[in-house]
């Protein structure tokens, strides 16, 4: 098994001191870099730990040694393209999510004609969110479920009681409000092929 634990924690911008801060009960940066570098076995104890304080499923911390894994081999800066000192695992947004949000479930909007900002091929992966979240998701796009098997989908602006309004993407339309949502996906990654 291949230790990330480095990889992500770097794509979270997290250091050494924050994961170890974060650990419940905390310990030092110097536990987390041996358990980084392999120098301290890493067992399912201090997998569920550091996963718990970088927010992520224990199960991301590890990878197969015979999977082959997407890299991050360079940056793009203001000089230009520059290259890692070291190649590390490149681990998708959606994997990585942020506090309770990681363990809820994914759900993918095909975009088949462009409308707003989206074109025709995008697919907009969103993560589902309990609608008690809609405060948080102001200014963001959703994707809500209506009655009647049908969706609504755009920026939410604005949420009253139980309703919450959302402004499609196309100019010129009228909001949608929709009253006590089962739930509501927000926008997490956009994938467009070049």
């Amino acid at each position: 098994m291949i230790n990330r634990i480095r990889d992500i924690r770097q794509q979270k911008g997290m250091t050494l001191a924050q994961v170890a801060a974060a650990c419940d009960p905390p310990t030092t940066a110097q536990t987390i870099g041996r358990l980084e570098t392999g120098m301290r076995n890493l067992s399912l104890g201090w997998m569920n730990r550091i996963a718990s304080a970088l927010e992520v499923e224990p199960e991301l911390l590890v990878r197969g040694s015979g999977a082959e894994q997407a890299k991050i081999v360079a940056r793009l800066t203001e000089a230009g393209a520059e290259a890692l000192t070291a190649p590390r695992d490149a681990i998708l947004p959606t994997a990585l999510g942020s506090g309770n949000d990681a363990a809820s479930p994914l759900l993918c909007l095909a975009i088949e004609v462009a409308q707003g900002e989206y074109r025709a091929g995008d697919q907009l992966w969103l993560r589902q969110v309990d609608p008690q979240e809609a405060p948080r998701l102001v200014n963001r796009d959703v994707l809500a479920p209506r009655p009647g098997g049908r969706f609504a989908f755009g920026r939410l602006i604005d949420r009253q009681g139980t309703k919450v309004g959302l402004l499609p993407p196309v100019l010129g339309q009228r909001q949608v409000v929709i009253d006590s949502p089962a739930w509501l996906a927000v926008a997490e990654m956009l994938v467009r092929r070049l």
